[in-house]
């Protein structure tokens, strides 16, 4: 498809004047960020991958590395063989795509391995720190935040408490009412809206205990959480297609300086950054989820530095250049690749595992 039709498709009106690019980036991913806030809330129960509290608190210091670490390596790389104008590029490798990631993580380190939750938690608040980068460094200065607008957002996550405590099980509610009301408050203030259900999800009345998995739930299962996720997850696995589809345009041979400097901050940076981060937080005295050791952050690390949704949001507010976009975009899809040296690697891991469990099963008793 040509430049041309490509916008056209992406751009043209399609349902009461909204484009396939409104329709993908501002409603769709609504549900995706939601489904990935289900799966956190479900892990911090107790029971859960990130119970007790300081649990997670390694995994939000290690975000920190996450994010110190792409810019600092962006930023020496650009000060070698890049232009100053590059700088700006700063905040797009600190992204970490989280539906790719949360796929890799399952392959490389088994579905049940609580790396996963630890990888999905670093993501979400990975990408979080995202958009409060495009709302603070790249302000559209025809729409320039409006933070009274989040006022709005305070009265949905208030309405959202009230059902809960109402014990209301149907999720429509918190969905149409509350999810409205963030969604409006984001949208106006000029902050992106995909993280909208963020805000909601956390009060679905839900378990006391995580006994398993959220994803590896039976439909016999009926709190309003686990009805939520087994009824949208499809819908939001297919539609990542179509969020690849609009978000990836870009030509092959736009590949530049801004290229590389994006994928060796994903790389590179993540990687560094997520590891080091981690080891800090053990010494101070925040653990790691039980069955996690330093390899396994080492390798989370290397598939945080997986970079597509937020990083392509930042691509596009980064740089008002379009060759220049496209070719920083070009470093997010390039850091797709970094997933098959990780499955190799975790693979490759599980079995050296599964062997010495085998042969400690043979030793005599």
């Amino acid at each position: 498809m040509d430049a041309h039709s490509y916008a056209l498709f992406i751009h043209d009106p399609i349902l009461f004047r909204l484009d396939l690019h409104f329709l993908t980036n501002d409603l769709f991913m609504v549900l995706f960020f939601g489904i990935a806030a289900a799966e956190i809330t479900q892990s911090l129960l107790p029971g859960g991958d990130l119970n007790p509290p300081k649990k997670a608190a390694n995994a939000l210091i290690a975000t920190l590395g996450g994010v110190v670490g792409p810019v600092l390596v962006y930023l020496m790389l650009n000060r070698f063989f890049g232009d100053p104008s590059l700088a700006k590029g700063m905040g797009i490798p600190t992204a970490t795509d989280i539906a790719l990631a949360w796929l890799v993580a399952r392959i490389a380190f088994g579905k049940e391995h609580p790396a996963v939750a630890f990888l999905l938690l670093l993501a979400i608040a990975d990408d979080a720190i995202g958009i409060l980068i495009i709302a603070l460094f790249y302000p559209n200065p025809a729409l320039p935040p409006e933070p009274m607008w989040l006022l709005l957002v305070l009265a949905g996550t208030g309405v959202a408490s009230l059902f809960s405590r109402a014990t209301i099980r149907s999720y429509w509610p918190y969905l149409l009412v509350s999810g409205s009301l963030v969604w409006t408050g984001l949208y106006l203030g000029h902050f992106h809206p995909a993280l909208t259900l963020v805000f909601v999800v956390p009060f679905l009345p839900h378990g006391k205990s995580e006994e398993e998995h959220l994803f590896e739930i039976s439909s016999s299962k009926s709190s309003t959480l686990e009805r939520f996720v087994q009824e949208w997850r499809l819908f939001v696995d297919l539609g990542m297609f179509l969020f690849g589809l609009v978000n990836a345009g870009v030509r092959f041979s736009q590949a530049s300086e801004a290229t590389w400097l994006v994928l060796a901050g994903l790389a590179l940076g993540k990687t560094v950054g997520i590891s080091l981060f981690s080891s800090l937080g053990r010494l101070m005295g925040f653990p790691l989820p039980e069955g996690m050791n330093a390899r396994d952050t080492l390798l989370a690390g290397m598939i945080g530095g997986i970079g597509f949704t937020v990083a392509l949001f930042i691509a596009g507010e980064a740089f008002l250049n379009p060759d220049i976009q496209a070719a920083a975009k070009m470093g997010a899809l390039f850091s797709i690749g970094i997933a098959v040296p990780a499955m190799i690697w975790g693979r490759y891991r599980q079995a050296a595992a599964r062997k010495t469990s085998s042969r400690r099963d043979e030793l005599p008793q």
